[in-house]
């Protein structure tokens, strides 16, 4: 299935970009959360009325995510959880306590940004975290675990 991007999507394509898709994914994510609009000819040109208009918005929250970014790069936060003597913990910290702790800090972070390709931590200890604040945007922080 043929479709025209309306923002940056990460391993797919740019704005403006005619893209080919599995129509699942068309039907199942890109069209109902607004992403992208199927390739025909009305759409086409809807697309380059507008294509300024979507380009200053792509823009801006570009901008926004760089900023979140610079204010997350680098910082530390601590998460306390009950573990055993030998210092692994009683169930896992995951990408929702993660996001909670650093939302606690004043900076809004959802679990859906959380990027913890190890899977979750279970010891105690330090772990660097990667959070896609932007498809061209990734912030790293410390999550520093520690028995309660």
């Amino acid at each position: 299935m043929e479709v025209i991007l309306l923002e940056r999507i990460r391993n797919l394509g740019d704005l403006g970009e005619m893209v080919s898709v599995k129509a699942g994914y068309a039907r199942n994510f890109l069209l109902p959360y607004k992403k992208a609009v199927v390739a025909n000819e009305k759409n086409k040109a809807e697309f380059e009325a507008r294509r300024a208009e979507l380009e200053k918005a792509q823009a801006d929250a570009l901008a926004t995510a760089q900023a979140r970014a610079d204010k997350l790069n680098g910082q530390s936060f601590l998460i306390k959880a009950k573990a055993s003597e030998e210092g692994k913990l009683f169930g896992s910290i995951g990408p929702r306590e993660v996001a909670d702790a650093i939302s606690a800090s004043g900076t809004e972070v959802s679990k859906a940004e959380i990027q913890m390709p190890s899977g979750p931590i279970k010891e105690i200890g330090s772990e660097e975290i990667g959070i896609g604040l932007h498809a061209e945007v990734t912030a790293t922080v410390t999550i520093v675990v520690e028995a309660e």
